[in-house]
């Protein structure tokens, strides 16, 4: 008997559903097949979908990052030399 065998795996559902565009949940980072057939795929397979579904997740948290520092936009110093080579002034 695998140790697997042991223990129940719980669905990884936190309520969210909702596709996001890879057809990936939001919430769980399942597919849709593997949110439908959960309830009948062994221990073993719910496993390797928890495993994927965390790969899924820092995936897209690393892709969200990337987009927000893009966005974010970069304030100035008053050293910095603007367009004409000049530093910035109060005057």
């Amino acid at each position: 008997m695998k140790q697997l065998e042991f223990f129940t795996i719980q669905s990884p559902c936190i309520g969210v559903c909702e596709s996001g565009p890879n057809g990936f949940c939001l919430g769980c980072f399942r597919s849709r097949d593997e949110r439908r057939y959960w309830n009948e795929c062994s221990i073993e397979v719910k496993h390797k979908i928890v495993v994927a579904c965390g790969q899924r997740k820092r995936r897209h948290e690393i892709k969200q990052r990337k987009s927000q520092l893009q966005q974010t936009p970069i304030q100035g110093s008053l050293l910095d030399e603007d367009a004409q080579g000049n530093l910035f002034d109060d005057e």
